[in-house]
């Protein structure tokens, strides 16, 4: 890991300590109302990263009792916007929010069960965000997903699921084309 990834992660780690110790500061720092439901729904992914919303809902109204669907994605959505979560959706996928924000970091998925983690980027300051060809553009932010299925699927045999990736379905599909013409 290099210099500047793990003064991310360090920075990540202390950001996460303090803000995990007053939620409803973070949250009006950033110019948002800390109701219960927002409190509630970022409560739920910084404890369980990687949540879609469906399972915010579930963690939400264990939280509080009661919550509406829609208050829920309206939470994500102002948390989101406001900078307090980071919405990923991979390809073949719903939608998923993340506390760690603003650092310079990729996810790794697993095709056969789906789960989902945090991975350091690999080395350099940005190095993603240099493209071979830029096309003129000013790159500010890259997004890095690595499939591939995850230690528990290996050592027990799990095949890929429908969480392969639509690349490697053209590729079987064209496979398939191919044997058939």
């Amino acid at each position: 890991m290099g210099a500047d990834n793990l003064l991310d992660s360090v920075k990540y780690l202390i950001v996460s300590r303090i803000v995990t110790n007053n939620p409803a500061d973070y949250l009006r720092d950033l110019g948002v109302q800390a109701t219960a439901q927002r409190l509630s729904v970022w409560r739920a992914v910084s404890r369980r990263p990687h949540l879609t919303a469906d399972d915010v809902v579930e963690v939400a109204e264990a939280d509080l009792g009661t919550i509406s669907r829609q208050a829920v994605y309206d939470a994500l959505s102002v948390l989101v916007e406001k900078g307090a979560l980071r919405r990923i959706q991979p390809v073949g996928s719903p939608a998923r929010y993340e506390t760690r924000v603003n650092d310079n970091h990729h996810h790794l998925i697993c095709r056969a069960c789906g789960r989902l983690v945090d991975v350091d980027c690999a080395v350099g300051d940005v190095p993603c965000l240099t493209a071979a060809d830029d096309q003129g553009f000013e790159i500010d932010e890259a997004e890095v997903v690595y499939w591939g299925r995850c230690p528990s699927c290996v050592s027990e045999g799990r095949a890929p699921t429908a969480f392969d990736s639509p690349a490697r379905r053209r590729r079987d599909a064209d496979a398939r084309e191919a044997r058939l013409a």
